[in-house]
């Protein structure tokens, strides 16, 4: 039998070294199952999810700076930036679509 001296307890003994050992492979167990409960419980789609919630809130931000704009510009610049709020109006659109077709695909 091995026996080891434990230093990190605040009255240092002897103690024997599989109970160490027991401890770990117990904790590494109970990590792996909890990182292949979490690989497994989130959707398939979820990187491409997450990737189209960053580009709505990119593009939800970029209206709001559109319409911000409307307080200052002139009469020939404020065509310029209706044309600009529908493009991203369209573009909120779509990704929202995909969206709505990656939980539909998950979800029949």
């Amino acid at each position: 039998m091995i026996w080891c001296r434990c230093v990190l307890c605040p009255n240092p003994n002897w103690s024997r070294i599989y109970s160490l050992n027991n401890c770990m492979l117990v904790r590494t167990i109970i990590i792996y199952a909890v990182m292949t409960v979490c690989a497994v419980a989130f959707h398939e789609h979820t990187f491409a999810v997450w990737e189209l919630r960053e580009l709505l809130m990119e593009r939800q931000l970029n209206l709001w700076e559109l319409l911000e704009q409307l307080k200052y510009v002139t009469e020939d610049q404020r065509a310029v930036v209706y044309a600009e709020i529908q493009h991203m109006k369209s573009e909120i659109i779509a990704i929202v679509d995909q969206l709505l077709e990656h939980d539909r695909s998950q979800h029949p």
